[in-house]
Formats: structure tokens, C-alpha cells, sequence
């Protein structure tokens, strides 16, 4: 990621502002903790970044879920699970679920359609998300730059690389005790 920002400079924040339109948590993390730790990105202009492609995602999201909703889900069924949990969280927590959906891993996206599938008026949702997506950017450059600073960047390159294995050891377990779970039920 050094090398990235290297050599795309400002174009980087660009990058940054794809990312964070689709997700971007780790990308966000882990550029913060680079700039801490080799001052090559200026924080303020990466949380801008990521502030503005988090807002831009959700709001695509929320307009293709008021528009094309119910047919998408009819078109992937698949979705229905998350569709309904995002939708009960909804129901339940209104303003604080928009706020903070961001931080649930995995509903993200789910999420922002669910709000224009509820028919949530579309100024209440962009003000919202405007707010939730600040304080999204702003909490995982910060948590990213202390990380960062607190480490520097070898004991940061080991950081990444533990947390990457240890997830693809938790991906293989999961997978093997879901086949040994569906093997023993009949």
C-alpha cells in the first residue's frame, strides 16, 4: 500500500473514494495506519475521501432500493435473510440503526436499500447518512492512525499479516465444521 500511494499521489484519494463507495473498512484502517506511520497521506484529505464515496455508496444503494427493490428481491432470494434483519433493526432503531449501520459488519449495503425499500423519505435518509458516514470515516482514519503510530511500520506489516491469517484459519474452520455439521445431520 506504500508503494500505491506513492506512486498515484493525489489520485490515491480518488482510489480511496471507489473503495469506501463499496465497503472500505480495512482499506480505511490500514491507509490511516500507513500515513501514521510514513507520513504519506494526509489524514484530513483521507477522511474527506472516504466520507464522501461511504455517503455517495449508501445513497446509490438507498435509490436502487426504493426504485428496483422488491424486484431485486424477488430476483435474489438469497437476500432475504439480511434484507429482514436490516428491516428489523430499522423498524425498531430508526435514526440511531441509520447512524450507525455502517459499523455492522456485513449490512452495510443491505442496509442503505432497506431504508428506500421502507419508503423513508429521501431527505431524513441523505441527512442521516450524512452524518453516520462522518463519523464512520472520521472513527476508522482515527482508530487507523493511532494503530499506526503506535506501531510503526514493520510491527504494522506483522499486525496485517497475523490478522490476515487468522482470518482465513477462522474461514477454513468455519467451512469444515459447517461440511461436518452437514454431514452428521440427516
Amino acid at each position: 500500500m506504500i508503494e500505491f500511494w506513492e506512486e498515484w499521489g493525489a489520485l490515491a484519494y480518488g482510489a480511496a473514494v471507489l473503495w469506501a463507495f463499496f465497503e472500505g473498512e480495512t482499506f480505511v484502517l490500514a491507509a490511516a495506519a500507513i500515513g501514521a506511520a510514513t507520513g504519506l497521506i494526509d489524514p484530513w484529505l483521507l477522511m474527506l475521501s472516504v466520507w464522501a464515496g461511504s455517503f455517495a455508496g449508501d445513497q446509490t444503494w438507498f435509490t436502487l432500493g426504493r426504485r428496483f427493490g422488491p424486484s431485486l428481491l424477488d430476483r435474489f432470494p438469497a437476500t432475504r435473510p439480511r434484507v429482514a434483519a436490516a428491516g428489523a433493526l430499522l423498524e425498531r432503531h430508526g435514526t440511531l440503526f441509520i447512524l450507525s449501520f455502517r459499523f455492522l459488519y456485513g449490512i452495510r449495503n443491505v442496509a442503505a436499500a432497506v431504508c428506500g425499500l421502507a419508503g423513508m423519505p429521501w431527505s431524513r435518509f441523505a441527512t442521516l447518512n450524512f452524518i453516520g458516514a462522518g463519523a464512520w470515516a472520521g472513527s476508522f482514519v482515527a482508530a487507523g492512525w493511532f494503530v499506526g503510530g503506535l506501531l510503526g511500520v514493520e510491527n504494522l506489516f506483522y499486525l496485517i499479516a497475523a490478522a490476515g491469517l487468522l482470518a482465513l484459519l477462522a474461514f477454513i474452520w468455519r467451512h469444515y465444521r459447517r461440511r461436518r455439521l452437514a454431514r452428521a445431520v440427516p
